[in-house]
This record gives structure tokens, C-alpha cells and sequence, in this order.
């Protein structure tokens, strides 16, 4: 994010997760303004998100998943490159998905254009996953009113009253409401969840290989 040119960044943590800012301290070390905000709706990532709008809601925004990590580097400054060259509302990083799918899939066009988001679907011929975003302040208004809308009834705290939202769902809304979505397509690109056991088996596996210089 810092190589994209993003000097002010939030961090949204979870309760108890102190070991966090406890690591990462002010962001000086990063040459970032960093800041951290806690999450408040358990209803899915989206209301986490929103969490930040009051801060960025006027601002061009990049997001990523602080468990998937991913390659290239410069992957951020592409989607922000993207979104100034086609004035899209949001610009998603696409990478080559991996079988087992769990992750939406996505269709676009020869343009670059998205088409449609399927969330976790059970079977596609689609090859393509999405894993960061950048969108403008259209998005962000359009998501925390939508959010405002589809927030579950009752206790917060009842599993039942958990109908938890996707960042999928929330962008194939905008594309159904007539927002403009694009892509960068890194076909080259890789990522791990290390959000999954393999993924983080093979996380600090590479990690130690290189560190050890073979």
C-alpha cells in the first residue's frame, strides 16, 4: 500500500487482538499514519469494513485481507493506475482461483470489465478469484447505505440472527445498481490464505526458505 502511494492507513481489529498494534505501533516504521479501529457488527467483512467510513468516506480507498497474502508487489499502484485510466467506482485485483473453490468467482469481459460476482459457488468453468479492491467514495456511500439496509434484525450476539454479508455480495449489488466495477487481471499473480492450515503450512515454509537463503 505504501509503494501505491497510501500514506493514511486503518487496521480493524477484532477484541483482544492487542498483539496487532502491539507489532505494527504507530505505522512509523512502514512511513505510515496508521491507525486502528475495532470491529463492531459480527454480520460479515463488509460491516467491518464500514467500521472506517466516517474516516474515508471522501476518500479513494485500496482494501486487502490481512490473511491473504499475494503477489506482485506493486499490485495496489496497478489498481489505482486502473481506476484514474477508467474512472471505474471500484477496480478489483484478479488472480488465477485455486481449486477447492472457496472464494467468489468472477466474470468479466474483454474490457475488463465485471460482469458478475458468484459467491462461493458449488461448480464454475470461471478461472478467476478476486483478493483486493480500491474504490471511490460512490462505493463507499453506496455500501454503507446498503449495509444500512440489509442489517440483521436482533441480538447481535445470537448466531440465528447472523445473516452474515460478503464483500462479493455487496459488489455484484453496486454492479446490479449500476456501478462501474473493473479489474486488473494479474495473471501472473499468486496468493495464500493463511487463513487455511496448507496455505499457512506453506506460508512459513517459503518464509524459512528464504530466510535461509536457499
Amino acid at each position: 500500500m505504501r509503494w501505491a502511494g497510501v500514506s493514511k492507513a486503518y487496521v480493524i481489529i477484532g477484541k483482544g487482538k492487542w498483539d496487532i498494534p502491539n507489532l505494527l505501533g504507530d505505522g512509523s516504521s512502514l512511513d505510515l499514519n496508521l491507525a486502528y479501529l475495532m470491529v463492531g457488527l459480527p454480520f460479515g467483512p463488509p460491516y467491518t469494513l464500514d467500521q472506517a467510513y466516517p474516516f474515508v468516506h471522501d476518500s479513494l480507498v485500496v482494501m486487502g485481507f490481512p490473511d491473504i497474502l499475494f503477489q506482485p508487489d506493486d499490485a495496489f499502484e496497478q489498481l489505482l493506475q486502473r481506476q484514474v485510466a477508467t474512472n471505474a467506482d471500484v477496480v478489483l485485483g484478479l488472480f488465477p482461483a485455486k481449486p477447492p473453490q472457496e472464494k467468489d468467482i468472477v466474470d468479466f469481459d474483454n474490457s475488463g470489465k465485471i460482469e458478475r460476482i458468484s459467491t462461493k459457488p458449488l461448480a464454475s468453468n470461471v478461472r478467476h478469484t478476486w483478493i483486493i479492491a480500491a474504490w471511490t467514495p460512490i462505493f463507499a456511500r453506496f455500501m454503507h447505505e446498503h449495509l444500512l439496509a440489509k442489517k440483521p434484525k436482533g441480538d447481535p450476539g445470537d448466531p440465528d440472527a447472523t445473516n452474515a454479508l460478503s464483500m462479493g455480495e455487496v459488489i455484484q449489488s453496486g454492479i446490479e445498481g449500476g456501478l462501474n466495477v473493473d479489474s486488473v487481471l494479474f495473471s501472473e499473480g499468486d496468493f495464500l490464505d493463511i487463513g487455511t492450515p496448507e496455505d499457512l503450512l506453506k506460508a512459513v515454509t517459503d518464509a524459512g526458505i528464504r530466510d535461509s537463503g536457499k
